[in-house]
């Protein structure tokens, strides 16, 4: 037995692994038994360490690893010391990895000498995604030799069983297998989902389930046995750093501690059941497989109770260290850009007018001949067609397959990959085709990317461009036509540009690209080619390369006549988008009396623009083209309210579509729920009255 056990493993490794069992376990014992002082939810790994170990000691530095919450183990394995791990297990100032703002066991890091970790939310099975976008973002670096590695770097993707149910982990397996990314989805399966059983919640098991991806390998093994588990892990992983290919390992586990100590074990699980899974706790299955081997007991002993004492003595530590300070709550919600002034020629001399969706065509040219790191994705925008819009003509022909090409129908994953390829130093521009179909991709957008740098503490914001067109015009109908921003401007941690001419358009993008963080940039479908009437001054003269528009620059685009106003008889309508051209128009009717803003972005807004405009008029309209309940519009104008009461002389007003759940096809219909410049100069009229 013992040279058959040391052929598999060495002595050190099987020790080394004995040692981690032995912290973990005094690890979760020492959080039981101060219940009072831990107070935040947590999980522990046990039951599951002999995989996760076995996982973390085949990892090298230039490989990633995406653990979920219950992989403890994984991380003591790859060389974070318990004192680390207790630090946001306690949410103190100095946790390594959220610095207090994330439950335990969720990881982020870039040190140099381990594996890199990405953050990942509590949402189960989400982390696929992200973590898929390394290993995209690893074989485009690795095609077009934009960065050497001593080893071909894997991916490690860490989830539980019951989540493989979740439709966000089909769409990462079914991109992996199809463009062959060296990724491994370590599946482990412990039978339970919180309290649902496997036999409620699915049909078969993830081996099974990945049977139909073809391309994608697979294997299962009993995640309880570390001599097992490392040699199969060893090949996975070896297979993946060689073939470059993807691979599904199934980890037959066992969950001998709670599912998170909110959710106690005794709350839903019955004698039977714990016996059958302590039975194979991975410790004492290696204990007696040592002492079958011929290794000393006291020596296992001693490794014991020095784990025990180190992990005290880290807890006592941990409890000690300070909590953050309240006035950090607000650091790394974003990033801080680069771009904070506007630069460049707007105007070239002798230059001419473009429409809007040649804008973002050139923007997008010049930014990808100028760095190799860009790339584009999204569905249809490849070169046969280059966009539904063809807002991406001409691309795919000048830059191949490997830099713009299309995607199946996967809005979670076009939007999450992102992150993951922004973890390693790419600038993914990415497409959803219509604002309507945005919302698969909502979840991506709020749980993984708004969320990133807050939560790692800056070390991994979020660095892509989301193009989405939106709004109505032409009878697009109710699932082609709609406006999404007071959605997004809900989430916290992203930017919004919504440019309503090419300049601005060209110069916001630019400013997208150079900026660290999520920016989404909303482009009215209607002001593409300036069909609409009334829209020929979304052309504009093409702006040089290098002009760079930051965000969060308001532009008065109309002014009042000073007399006007000095009279107390001008009033301020402030818009974005189709918006600016409605309030363009309905002016022509008031002979200098109206003054216009267009916002230009929404996230960051020029709030400070806004208020000395409307102290200035002490009138104000607020104009979307969005339903108004509860809007964008309404807080806006609540804001206004707010911050210029003193000054105003009626109360701001608002104006949008009618609140119908959707945008109807019939043209009648359409015009009688958008606004318009004739339904805003009734508007107008009425409040200039005050």
């Amino acid at each position: 037995m013992e040279n058959t056990l040391h052929e598999k493993v060495s002595q050190d490794i099987l020790l080394k692994a004995y040692n981690h069992m032995m912290l973990a376990k005094a690890m979760a014992d020492i959080y039981e038994e101060n219940r009072n002082v831990c107070k935040y939810v947590h999980s522990t790994s046990r039951g599951h360490e002999a995989i996760q170990l076995a996982t973390a000691y085949q990892l090298k530095k230039e490989d990633w690893v995406s653990p979920y919450y219950r992989d403890e183990s994984i991380l003591l394995g790859i060389g974070f010391e318990p004192y680390q791990l207790m630090l946001q297990l306690l949410a103190k100032a100095d946790d390594p990895f959220s610095g207090g703002r994330s439950y335990y066991s969720h990881p982020s890091s870039r040190d140099e000498d381990k594996p890199k970790i990405i953050h990942q939310s509590s949402a189960t099975g989400m982390q696929t995604i992200p973590t898929a976008g390394v290993a995209q973002g690893i074989k485009y670096i690795q095609d077009f030799n934009l960065q050497q590695f001593e080893n071909n770097p894997v991916v490690v993707c860490s989830l539980g069983d019951n989540s493989v149910t979740e439709g966000e982990v089909s769409e990462a397996l079914q991109f992996s297998a199809l463009h062959q990314l060296p990724i491994i989805f370590l599946v482990q399966d412990n039978e339970w989902g919180i309290s649902v059983t496997k036999e409620e919640a699915r049909t078969c098991d993830a081996y099974d389930f990945v049977s139909g991806f073809t391309g994608l390998s697979r294997m299962r093994v009993d995640g309880t046995d570390f001599v097992e588990s490392f040699e199969a892990m060893k090949k996975a992983v070896d297979f993946v750093r060689t073939e470059r290919k993807p691979i599904v390992v199934c980890a037959k586990t066992v969950l001998i501690g709670h599912h998170t100590s909110g959710v106690r074990r005794e709350f839903y699980r019955d004698e039977e059941d714990l016996t059958k899974h302590r039975a194979k706790d991975p410790g004492e299955i290696l204990r007696n497989q040592l002492l079958d081997a011929g290794v000393d007991e006291e020596l296992l002993k001693q490794i014991t109770k020095k784990a025990r004492l180190e992990a005290e003595e880290a807890f006592e530590r941990a409890q000690k260290a300070e909590d953050p300070k309240p006035e950090t709550v607000m650091n790394h919600v974003f990033a801080p850009t680069p771009i904070t002034e506007e630069v460049g020629t707007r105007e070239p001399e002798g230059g001419e007018k473009i429409v809007m969706v040649d804008a973002a065509i050139h923007a997008i040219q010049e930014l990808m001949w100028k760095h190799p790191e860009a790339l584009l994705y999204g569905q249809d925008v490849g070169e046969r067609i280059g966009g539904v819009f063809r807002e991406t003509v001409t691309l795919g022909k000048k830059f191949g397959s490997k830099r713009v090409f299309n995607t199946a129908i996967q809005e979670a994953y076009i939007i999450g990959s992102t992150t993951g390829m922004s973890a390693v130093g790419l600038k993914p521009i990415v497409e959803v085709q219509f604002a309507d179909y945005i919302y698969p991709g909502i979840n991506q957008l709020i749980t993984e990317i708004s969320k990133s740098s807050y939560l790692s503490q800056g070390k991994f914001p979020v660095s892509n461009i989301i193009r989405v067109p939106i709004g109505a015009y032409g009878g697009g109908g109710p699932y082609h036509s709609g406006s999404v921003e007071s959605i997004l401007a809900n989430i916290k941690g992203i930017k919004i540009a919504y440019p309503s001419n090419a300049a601005d358009f060209k110069g916001l993008l630019k400013a997208a690209y150079y900026d660290p963080n999520p920016v989404v940039m909303l482009e009215h479908k209607g002001l593409y080619w300036s069909k609409v009437p009334g829209t020929e001054d979304a052309k504009t003269i093409e702006p040089a390369e290098d002009y760079i528009l930051p965000f969060g620059k308001g532009k008065v685009i109309i002014e009042a006549d000073k007399n006007e106003t000095e009279k107390g008889r001008t009033l301020l309508v402030v818009t974005y988008g189709m918006g600016v051209y409605w309030a363009k128009e309905a002016s022509k009717n008031f002979n200098g009396r109206v003054e216009v803003i267009d916002l230009r972005t929404l996230i960051p807004l020029d709030e400070e623009l806004v208020f000395e405009r409307v102290k200035a008029h002490g009138k104000c309209i607020v104009l979307t083209e969005e339903q108004l309940n509860n809007s964008f519009a309404e807080a806006f104008a609540h804001r206004i309210s707010k911050n210029c009461f003193k000054h105003l002389d009626a109360p701001v007003e608002t104006m949008g579509s009618l609140d119908t759940p959707a945008v109807p096809i019939n043209l009648v219909l359409e015009k009688e729920m958008l606004p318009n410049a004739e339904k805003l100069a009734t508007k107008i009229e009425e409040m200039l009255k005050y």
